[in-house]
């Protein structure tokens, strides 16, 4: 039985910080998704997957917090345990640059991946920290903002006894993601006393891996993704989505594409008999990494193919002039 994760990176923008956007608005926009009085960010995505029974894994950002005081994290939070979903840690290291304290003494960088083993211990025991303070039970999985992870994330990550890390994209690996892992490797893999669980995708063109992301996958291939994964016997399914990503990239409406993919793929999961909805705790341990290597019995991912690649672009085209045109790329 092949375990689907529907995973949320929940967060403000930095972006949006460093252009001075107010935080109460930046959180409307962001964490919200206030169109109008209507909510299409988190609010709308845990009433969908609460319609078809599926929990879902909301990696939230503390890090505004060193900017603006724990009340904000607290706002993101406790929406989201009320709405009966999970908490578990995100975390984007740009927000250092705003930060009255800092944990790290003034240092800053783009990803977690960027700071020294002992930096790195400091920040995510910090961000673990605020959302156990915010009211969260304490985290058992992590994902790092851009993906920027290396493997001294997954050793900081050991020295704080969290269990799982889903840092690994193979769309990043080599660039910003840095954790040692054949970029074709599917299922998790056990790395001393951290379980690291990649990232799900396709090969959307031979050699070329587009990740199971909602707003980067048509509603058909993400369908015949879980469909491969649940025949081949994968240990599991990582999707992922924002809190932001059911909007037109400036947030002033809602992308009708976007949701009703991520409508299709609540469904599929509730609906697939050889596939069942769970969390990180969920997930049975993997077996060790050690002796993994590229190409050597891995799992497959869904083959390339050129008619579902190009239905795809062409929704992509509809959506981008529907919902994206004439609009700046913040």
């Amino acid at each position: 039985m092949t375990r689907a994760l529907i995973t949320i990176d929940t967060e403000l923008s930095a972006g949006r910080q460093a252009q001075g956007m107010a935080v109460d608005a930046n959180y409307d926009s962001s964490f919200a998704g206030l169109i109008d009085g209507k909510s299409f960010g988190v609010g709308w995505l845990m009433e969908r997957m609460a319609a078809h029974g599926i929990k879902g894994v909301f990696m939230v950002d503390p890090m505004p917090g060193l900017v603006h005081g724990p009340e904000i994290v607290e706002r993101m939070v406790q929406p989201i345990l009320a709405g009966g979903h999970d908490v578990q840690l995100h975390i984007h290291t740009e927000w250092l640059e705003w930060a009255k304290e800092s944990p790290v003494e003034g240092r800053t960088g783009r990803n977690i991946g960027d700071f020294s083993l002992e930096d790195q211990v400091a920040l995510i025991g910090w961000a673990r920290d605020a959302l156990v303070r915010a009211g969260a039970p304490a985290p058992n999985a992590f994902r790092a903002g851009n993906f920027g992870a290396n493997d001294d994330t997954l050793r900081a990550l050991e020295r704080l006894g969290l269990q799982w890390d889903s840092s690994f994209n193979a769309d990043y690996a080599g660039r910003e993601c840095r954790i040692a892992l054949p970029r074709a490797m599917i299922d998790p893999v056990l790395a001393g006393r951290v379980a690291e669980a990649p990232v799900a995708g396709i090969f959307d063109r031979p050699g070329h891996f587009r990740p199971a992301q909602i707003c980067a996958l048509s509603a058909a291939e993400m369908v015949q993704a879980l469909d491969h994964a649940a025949a081949t016997g994968a240990h599991s399914f990582v999707t992922v989505t924002h809190s932001f990503e059911m909007m037109s990239r400036d947030r002033t409406r809602p992308n009708l594409a976007v949701m009703k993919r991520c409508e299709a793929l609540c469904r599929a999961i509730a609906d697939h008999p050889g596939v069942r909805p769970a969390l990180f705790a969920d997930l049975p341990v993997p077996p060790a990494r050690d002796g993994i290597r590229e190409g050597a019995g891995l799992p497959t991912r869904l083959p390339p193919n050129r008619l579902r690649t190009w239905s795809r672009m062409a929704q992509q085209a509809w959506a981008n002039w529907r919902y994206e045109r004439a609009l700046p790329l913040l």
